[in-house]
């Protein structure tokens, strides 16, 4: 069987590369700042999307984002997709078996609407593919305007955990885009690792980074080596926040106007969610005037917890949760929707979720109101 690497080299370049050429043969910069080459993508950590189509890529093996003008940027009405066995398509179309790639992150385009997807091969190579209603294509990368900007203070290429982990694969856990900056969340190689990172785009040579602390209820104690694992930005009585969500499942508060330069920042735990679990991607949606966070999980349904909640909490849980695998603080709704691997949001009240279904079939689909 050939690899994947082989065949998406015989695509004209359509495949990520680790040895690629670099951005130093392209003309001045343009638009954002981008120059034409083609990005040494290392690997896929997270996928979002900035202004006019932009496409970031969270790198964490090379400790880089890099944003890719995908020309998508036609406006279009977000239209429901439904997709069996998704896997079985994308594995076909790179010439090889569905148990040999992983899907690594999703993200939709907000302009086109049509869906990103990150995929690794077996052998680690890393693709981007773009869905369009039911028509699956690699995403060139090849001569493409892009810039990059490779992350201050990252973890060492070798650096370990105390279980022999990896601590660079957690350089870049979670990508986001908000008010004209990429958001960036993972571990650093300081003393107090988790991070937050704040970088205007277009890029410069600036990216604010603080260190964040959080009460774990649920391991009763107060932690600064675990990165946040999934986050949104959303507005909670008349003031910007990250709402974020870590292993095991706290769910935490940062105002975004406390991640300044330097700064160390306390996180306000506002639920326990359960441990045992890993969040997995988080959105905001809304209908009739009420908006929704919505997580999906590893080992736990879709959750759903009303903003107005997360409002009417005022206090914070600064002691141990006692009983394993139980909840507290604000209340949350577990939807009758399991084993979600990946969620985004398509429009305001509904989300394109990636599901393992109790047959085995990987499906993407589009929620519908219902669920709000």
């Amino acid at each position: 069987m050939k690899k994947v690497y082989f065949l998406l080299a015989a695509l004209a370049g359509l495949v990520l590369l680790a040895n690629t050429s670099r951005n130093t043969t392209g003309p001045a910069a343009g638009k954002f700042g981008m120059t034409v080459g083609t990005p040494e993508i290392k690997s896929i950590s997270g996928l979002a999307f900035g202004p006019e189509g932009v496409l970031l890529v969270g790198d964490s093996k090379s400790a880089t984002v890099f944003a890719i003008d995908t020309k998508d940027a036609a406006n279009a009405q977000a239209q429901p997709v439904e997709i069996k066995n998704v896997d079985q398509k994308i594995a076909a179309l790179l010439g090889t078996e569905a148990a040999n790639i992983s899907i690594q992150d999703m993200a939709v385009n907000p302009v086109s609407k049509n869906i990103y997807c990150a995929v690794q091969s077996g052998d680690g190579t890393p693709v981007l593919l773009k869905i369009s209603g039911d028509k699956i294509e690699p995403v060139n990368t090849k001569n493409v305007p892009f810039s990059s900007l490779a992350l201050n203070n990252a973890p060492a290429e070798d650096a370990k955990d105390k279980r022999g982990n990896s601590v660079r694969v957690a350089a870049i856990s979670d990508i986001g885009f908000a008010d004209g900056k990429v958001l960036v969340s993972g571990l650093s190689g300081q003393e107090f690792a988790s991070t937050f990172r704040s970088i205007p785009f277009p890029f410069s040579n600036k990216q604010d980074q603080s260190t964040l602390e959080i009460y774990h209820a649920a391991h009763g104690k107060y932690e600064t080596l675990a990165p946040i694992r999934t986050f949104t930005t959303a507005e909670i009585k008349g003031k910007k926040y990250i709402v974020a969500s870590y292993t095991c499942t706290p769910l935490v508060l940062f105002p975004l106007d406390e991640l300044k330069p330097g700064s160390h920042v306390k996180g306000r735990t506002v639920a326990e969610m359960g441990s045992g679990n890993s969040p997995i991607d988080m959105v905001t949606v809304s209908k009739g005037g009420e908006s929704f966070l919505m997580m999906s999980n590893s080992a736990r349904p879709v959750f759903k917890v009303k903003y107005k909640s997360i409002e009417a909490y005022q206090g914070a849980l600064t002691t141990p949760v006692e009983e394993s695998f139980a909840t507290a603080g604000v209340d949350f709704v577990s939807l009758p929707v399991t084993n979600v691997i990946q969620m985004d949001k398509l429009d305001d009240s509904r989300m394109i979720l990636l599901q393992r279904r109790s047959n085995g079939s990987l499906d993407l689909w589009t929620s519908s109101e219902r669920y709000l």
